[in-house]
């Protein structure tokens, strides 16, 4: 009996390995896809053409084209999404207006003025 209490014990232990194995690897995903519906709506905000998000989609979907779909392949997807977003050029050029110049100061005590 005691055997087979240790017995159990193993597998409820390598049950919450794989468990949070698996709430790891949605977590990964949950924020990619947070990451991507963010610079859809940033293009979105740009007006961008739903012409060319559908070019940006279509390109994506076809770079990961894989035979054997799996867990692997939506993050995959997910990821080359955020890519082919993120090299839009309205982006990058929002970005560009949006930083700031920085100053270098010799002694950071010093106030620019």
């Amino acid at each position: 009996e005691l055997q087979q209490k240790v017995e159990e014990m193993e597998l409820l232990k390598m049950e919450l390995q794989m468990l949070e194995t698996e709430r790891v690897r949605l977590s990964l995903v949950e924020e990619k896809l947070m990451d991507v519906l963010q610079l859809l709506q940033q293009l979105r905000d740009l007006n961008v053409s739903k012409r060319a998000l559908g070019k940006i989609l279509l390109s994506t979907l076809e770079s990961c084209c894989d035979p054997q779909p799996g867990k692997a392949q939506l993050f995959e997807v997910l990821d080359t999404l955020h890519h082919e977003l993120s090299a839009c050029e309205l982006l990058q050029s929002q970005a560009l207006e949006r930083a700031p110049s920085r100053q270098s100061l010799s002694n950071p005590l010093v106030i620019s003025c």
